[in-house]
């Protein structure tokens, strides 16, 4: 009874996912939205990099509008996701596209396998590690100056934009998971590990600060131990604890991070979105421990097949390959982020109240 309890609410929220009113009319909720972070929310910055972690071909974008694009999922993932919940009447085009004024409503600088550390996911390849995005993003800045008249007037516009950073996976799953191909689990503990990655994430986030980020949400990790990929390396069909356990210590010093940002920049408003708890979702799906589509067992391991077609009942699939979740599972992610479902998804407070919390740039 239960297993087709589940089987009916995944179909329903398919349906709602493919006839979902997507991009709107209207003036959008913040005038500028700017995206950091790795292959959860890459819209095609990797299609043109040296790199095995690409998703811009079939069955990659099998739902979505323009086919493969090079987000790593069936359709849309929380990037676009969160442009339809802001109101926008597009999504936000990936740095190595954008062009003239339309980056004034903002960039998506996500890269897949990128992570807060300069090398994790280099065995894969090319990747625009966090510093590197935070790069380009100076890059965007000048041009946004060149459009708007100066510097000045650039960073007054950029103090208003929402700026949603999701970054950290990859230092585990493509770092600290793989002791035989990087270091880093022989040199720390996984609470040395956590404080490490902190650290140096709070040195990008003062960054960006600097740069005229005023409105920022920080997606933290998911359960990185229920993925396909951990639970085949372990052999099991349940949760990997111990990973998990290494993730939550990253979390806990991510959302004592926002705490300190707020302090000492009190012009700002940083908030944390709780996606371990959010990704208890997961258990409202049918299929939780196998991916939609069938995966390669060579490089890039893990990734979908080309050519091969997915699964056809893709809304009760959790993951569509062996690292990220479906378009289904992206929606309903997304919503409680924006608007959070219980008191934990989001601390101090969801997207939906940050993009209308007022300060002086606002006016």
């Amino acid at each position: 009874m239960a297993y087709c309890v589940k089987i009916w609410f995944t179909i329903a929220i398919t349906f709602l996912v493919l006839n979902l009113k997507t991009l709107v009319e209207g003036a959008p909720q913040v005038p500028c939205y700017f995206i950091f972070g790795d292959s959860l929310l890459d819209n095609g910055n990797n299609n043109d990099l040296d790199t095995a972690a690409k998703a811009n071909y079939a069955p990659y974008g099998v739902d979505f509008r323009d086919g493969p694009t090079g987000r790593f999922t069936n359709g849309r993932n929380t990037a676009d996701f969160l442009a339809e919940l802001l109101d926008f009447d597009h999504y936000i085009p990936p740095f190595a596209s954008a062009e003239g004024s339309e980056i004034l409503e903002g960039v998506n600088y996500a890269s897949g396998s990128a992570g807060i550390r300069n090398d994790s996911g280099s065995h894969l390849g090319d990747r625009i590690y966090l510093g590197r995005q935070l790069e380009n993003h100076k890059v965007t800045i000048s041009r946004v100056a060149d459009l708007l008249g100066n510097t000045a007037a650039a960073k007054k516009h950029l103090n208003k934009c929402l700026f949603i950073v999701g970054i950290g996976s990859n230092d585990y799953i493509n770092n600290y998971l793989m002791p035989e191909t990087y270091p880093s689990s022989h040199l720390y503990t996984p609470s040395q590990y956590a404080t490490a990655l902190i650290e140096q994430y709070s040195q990008h986030l003062r960054t960006l600060y600097e740069d005229g980020a005023r409105k920022v949400a920080l997606f933290g990790l998911g359960r990185i131990g229920c993925i396909p990929d951990e639970l085949q390396k372990h052999n099991t069909r349940r949760c990997v604890s111990s990973t998990n356990d290494a993730i939550q210590l990253f979390n806990s010093n991510l959302k004592s991070l926002v705490d300190n940002l707020n302090t000492n920049f009190p012009d700002a408003k940083f908030t944390y979105i709780n996606m371990y708890s959010i990704s208890s979702i997961i258990d409202t799906f049918s299929v939780l421990n196998r991916p939609c589509c069938e995966v390669s067992e060579t490089m890039p391991e893990g990734q979908c097949v080309p050519g091969e077609t997915p699964c056809l009942l893709r809304g009760i699939y959790f993951f569509y390959d062996n690292f990220h979740p479906t378009e289904t599972a992206n929606m309903i992610a997304t919503n409680r982020a924006y608007n959070s479902l219980l008191s934990s998804d989001a601390y101090p407070m969801d997207i939906r109240h940050l993009v209308r919390n007022k300060n002086v740039y606002d006016e």
